[in-house]
């Protein structure tokens, strides 16, 4: 039962700090992050915040100094938009899956032959006959 909890509140937890980023903070540093995740303890005292950024590591740094910032900020309005008898404390991480998931597509092109039988690029030249994509799906159309 602690774990449906826990992920009830680290879903309200997203949605409202999602908001809060949009209407409520100020902070530049903040623009263009988007909570993916909120992972909270069982006991509600903390709340891991995973936060996806694109740009380079540079800007990723400077978009996590912005939320630590704000973080006080965060939590406060928190605590009074929800119900909860203690409002956890707040973590910013980057959320990496995104590059992970990149990365592991970017290696199946390399390895899986592409339709033309030509090299491992994954990229294929666009045929008048099939009706099919770059990974054998069928589109729909038939003799585009």
């Amino acid at each position: 039962m602690a774990s449906r909890r826990t992920a009830r509140v680290g879903e309200q937890l997203r949605r409202e700090i999602s908001d809060l980023l949009q209407r409520e903070v100020k902070d530049p540093r903040v623009e263009g992050a988007i909570i993916t995740h909120v992972d909270v303890t069982a006991d509600l005292f903390h709340a891991r915040v995973f936060v996806s950024v694109g740009g380079d590591d540079a800007y990723r740094a400077r978009v996590l100094e912005g939320l630590a910032a704000a973080a006080p900020f965060i939590r406060g309005e928190l605590g009074r938009r929800l119900h909860l008898r203690r409002v956890p404390e707040l973590r910013f991480e980057l959320d990496r899956s995104l590059d992970h998931a990149l990365r592991i597509e970017q290696l199946l092109r390399e390895v899986m032959p592409s339709p033309d039988g030509v090299g491992g690029s994954g990229e294929s030249a666009e045929s008048d006959e099939g009706g099919e994509d770059a990974n054998g799906e069928d589109t729909g159309r038939e003799g585009a």
